[in-house]
């Protein structure tokens, strides 16, 4: 039997030999783009520059989780972080999510009792979000526990 597995055994492993023509061509290639680039970026960073872009984390912490937008980006949605397709939702803060939803339903039913059309239109685009977030999280938590795999499956032996 151990004959005819000899046939696919390597007699020394093998080994990823790269000419060296491609190495130096690669190397030529990265000196080149560098040249092109400024010199300033390739200075030390200095501690009021670490300092700024350390806070910028610090700055995305947020009362429903965290802030995913870029490093050095303003907020686009104008911190209706509801809304913002860049919040990464906390899992321990799905009732402060739910109750933000429930409240936006109220306002919504006032809005549309006293005719505030523009506030109806704005508000149920929030709603949507956080409906949305809120079924994200319950699916990110599903995912989790072996009661939300479907039938027929056994979740707990995947893992």
């Amino acid at each position: 039997m151990r004959q005819a597995f000899r046939q696919f055994q390597y007699p020394t492993p093998p080994l990823a030999i790269y000419p060296s023509d491609a190495i130096e061509a690669h190397r030529a290639f990265i000196a080149r783009r560098r040249a092109l680039r400024p010199v300033e970026e390739y200075r030390a960073v200095t501690p009021e520059e670490w300092q700024e872009f350390l806070g910028h984390f610090e700055r995305r912490k947020l009362a429903l989780g965290d802030c995913g937008r870029a490093y050095g980006t303003d907020c686009a949605h104008e911190h209706a972080c509801a809304r913002c397709p860049d919040l990464i939702v906390d899992f321990t803060e799905k009732q402060r999510l739910i109750e933000i939803r429930d409240n936006l339903t109220e306002r919504i039913e006032e809005a549309e009792r006293e005719g505030w059309l523009g506030d109806v239109e704005g508000l149920s685009v929030s709603r949507a979000a956080a409906e949305e977030k809120i079924a994200q999280l319950d699916a990110r938590g599903c995912r989790r526990t072996p009661e939300c795999a479907p039938a027929g499956t056994d979740e707990s032996a995947q893992v």
